[in-house]
């Protein structure tokens, strides 16, 4: 399915590329690269965010092979339009050393099981419940946002050897985990080496 791109949204892709040289990046992390900069018009992002060609493609095998797709919460569903995901946070609770948003990990990985694509980008609790299961992702985009625990699980992540899309900094967020997921939906799966078309 075509994805029809807005006159607006190419000439901020042109603005982007004018101002930012992502010719060295390999397809998809360029198509990841920029959508997430065009998400919260951040340049930074170029240099802040830790991608791996070879896993990128993988996870993008896997989400056009009908891969299950998990938020943590609902901000980053309503970032993914094209597809349908799950998330679990209304029916989490919070407990003893258990945040709602580590419960819902847990009850979404009781949904889904491994192989799975998980996008978290809000709470880093989240995102250390994810490392402590036996997911078997397909792809972890872990870029939760804050000033406490934020860099840290992102690190721990990129320590766990699962294939992610992380950074390094202490930003991130529900828009830009939604842009890095999307970079890879947006780009078919028959031309993953010319993302371009779908990159505007």
């Amino acid at each position: 399915m075509n994805r029809v791109v807005h006159p607006i949204e190419q000439e901020s892709f042109r603005r982007l590329r004018a101002r930012l040289d992502t010719s060295h990046f390999a397809p998809l992390s360029r198509a990841v690269v920029e959508r997430v900069i065009h998400s919260a018009a951040d340049l930074e992002y170029a240099t802040d965010l830790v991608l791996d060609e070879g896993e990128l493609a993988k996870g993008h095998t896997a989400l056009h092979a009908g891969a299950p797709v998990v938020v943590d919460v609902e901000m980053v569903a309503a970032g993914i339009t094209r597809r349908e995901t799950v998330c679990r946070l209304k029916d989490a609770m919070s407990g003893p050393g258990l945040t709602r948003s580590a419960h819902a990990i847990r009850l979404a990985y009781e949904e889904v099981g491994p192989g799975a694509l998980w996008v978290i980008g809000c709470a880093p609790t989240a995102l250390e419940e994810l490392l402590t299961l036996d997911a078997s992702p397909a792809l972890v985009i872990g870029l939760p946002v804050g000033f406490v625990g934020a860099a840290e699980s992102k690190a721990a992540l990129r320590g766990s050897g699962l294939p992610a899309v992380s950074n390094v900094s202490q930003k991130g967020g529900s828009a830009v985990a939604a842009a890095a997921l999307n970079a890879l939906l947006y780009t078919p799966l028959s031309s993953p080496a010319s993302p371009s078309e779908e990159k505007q």
